[in-house]
């Protein structure tokens, strides 16, 4: 991960340090802030990933325009191969280093071209403004906001805004702004026409778009690890990356040093694939140790959002003051693709894909969040196969009536497309779903709500919460997170549609806890 921010106009440099170092943590590598030739500074920390040698440090420039993004541009050598036989010339090895000459060439059309999870601020000098854009799925963060003197300012987090923009809000996904406008380049969600082939065709095409994409994020100048936390999505990412790079992990895996669900799968699926695998044991005072420090790195409120960051934020944390990893690769996305627990209660095919186009849109605030802070609050980057542009839009595409839950297993896709690999123990592979929050220890949900339930009486509730009209608290720990999040986001709530809750118009799902652990289908899966 690296951290990027632009600010044009009449900028106090003592205020843009002073934030811009908040995410130093993105980029410890190196840090390049350059002046814009009309006021305003565009800045870049730097985690050397792709290109390490000092020539690969951005700000990249080209004739009058500059660009710093926070990226990986998969597949970029042969389109760095078509821009020399144009007569560009490069320094560096930096896969971004083809982003100006790609803007000389294609101007904004670049964009859709980029198989990438990026986002990326270009500087042009010649009308003295800001291109900026996001990758379809928002992998990679940037957010947005407007000075004193009405003047557009982006960077990697919240963050890095608090101190210059009354309004904080997330640059869309998909999209880049031009001359005061946001367009929209890429929709992942939309289907052109829907797939309806044989379900073993799909299952093949399944199977081999995810293969891709997890080779595409083996490609690194850095090392490598994994999360493998026992459940059927990252335990794919390890099989597979096991049988394309045929050597052993470094896989991490987290639980509670009291009732850990997930560490007993974890290891079956390590001592199959042969991974050098690592056990990461936190306790009940490592939850409020690092709580703060979580929703601080996290820039939310949403309760499942901050549960499951604290076991991912602990793991990263070892891994970052343990090893010489830099990339990790992780199994988020899955689920918004394929189903969570409260998708078998879908009444239709068509809600179910309504459901599925929600989550993918809204995921850079959830998951992909998540996932994103956690690993680069500790100098890590993260990969995620899952997202891959070609993969989501094919899964997106199948006709969702085969995408339900009809097979008495949730996922089943996903799971038959790998039946015959044997790349991970079949009862990995059909073992029932557990979210993460859960699945590091029941008991650190359960000590998170005894806190919240002892730290305020019922009438505090009632008033504490009244106090907020947007995104109402409404459990005692869904306070006391709102109230961590004021602290340091004051006013700031709407960076967050909502919180991250089933879909309760549907029967079953109309709970006041996401945790699949409410659902009465939950079942086996925290055993």
């Amino acid at each position: 991960m690296c951290s990027i921010m632009g600010y044009i106009g009449d900028a106090s440099l003592d205020i843009y340090l002073k934030d811009f170092k908040n995410t130093i943590s993105r980029g410890p590598d190196m840090t390049r802030i350059i002046n814009l030739p009309h006021g305003g500074f565009l800045g870049f920390h730097r985690l050397a990933i792709m290109g390490l040698n000092e020539e690969g440090m951005q700000p990249f420039e080209m004739s009058n325009r500059k660009v710093v993004c926070n990226g990986e541009l998969y597949g970029f050598r042969p389109l760095k191969e078509e821009l020399i036989s144009k007569g560009y010339t490069f320094k560096s090895e930096s896969d971004c280093e083809i982003i100006l000459p790609l803007y000389n060439e294609y101007g904004t059309d670049m964009f859709k071209m980029l198989d990438a999870e990026f986002a990326m601020i270009i500087y042009d000098g010649t009308t003295n403004s800001f291109i900026a854009a996001r990758d379809p799925i928002g992998i990679r963060p940037l957010y947005y906001g407007y000075n004193k003197n009405n003047e557009i300012v982006f960077a990697s987090e919240p963050k890095n805004l608090i101190d210059i923009c009354d309004n904080i809000l997330p640059f869309p996904p998909g999209h880049y702004y031009t001359d005061g406008k946001f367009y929209r380049y890429y929709d992942p969600t939309k289907v052109d026409e829907v797939i309806n082939d044989p379900l073993e065709d799909v299952c093949k095409n399944i199977h081999d778009k995810l293969i891709k994409a997890v080779e595409k994020r083996l490609d690194s100048d850095s090392p490598i690890g994994f999360l493998l936390s026992g459940g059927l999505d990252s335990s794919l990412v390890c099989g597979i990356s096991t049988k394309l790079l045929n050597k052993p992990l470094k896989t991490f895996a987290i639980g509670m040093d009291t009732d850990a669900i997930d560490l007993k799968y974890a290891k079956k699926v390590a001592e199959y694939i042969g991974s050098d695998h690592t056990e990461v044991i936190f306790t009940k005072k490592d939850i409020f140790d690092a709580l703060e420090h979580v929703i601080y790195s996290l820039g939310t409120y949403d309760i499942t959002t901050i549960r499951a960051s604290i076991g991912m934020y602990l793991v990263c944390k070892y891994i970052h003051e343990n090893t010489d990893l830099r990339v990790i690769l992780t199994g988020e996305i899955s689920d918004e693709l394929f189903g969570y627990k409260y998708t078998d209660f879908a009444p239709n095919a068509k809600e179910f894909q309504a459901e599925a186009k929600k989550r993918i849109d809204e995921i850079h605030m959830y998951d992909v969040l998540r996932a994103d802070r956690c690993i680069a609050v500790n100098s890590l980057e993260a990969r995620v196969p899952f997202g891959d542009l070609d993969f989501v839009n094919y899964v997106m595409s199948i006709n969702p009536e085969m995408k339900m839950n009809k097979y008495n297993m949730g996922k089943y896709l996903l799971r038959h497309a790998f039946e015959k690999d044997n790349l991970i123990p079949y009862e990995i592979l059909m073992r029932d779903k557990a979210a993460f929050s859960d699945a590091v220890g029941h008991s650190m949900v359960d000590y998170l709500k005894e806190y919240a339930n002892n730290l305020y009486t019922d009438e505090e509730f009632m008033i504490k919460s009244s106090l907020y009209s947007y995104s109402k608290p409404f459990t005692k720990e869904s306070l006391l997170y709102r109230e961590i999040f004021e602290k340091y986001y004051h006013g700031q709530a709407k960076m967050v549609k909502d919180f991250w809750m089933p879909n309760k118009s549907w029967e079953g799902c109309n709970v006041n806890d996401p945790s699949a652990r409410v659902l009465s289908n939950y079942g086996a899966s925290g055993k």
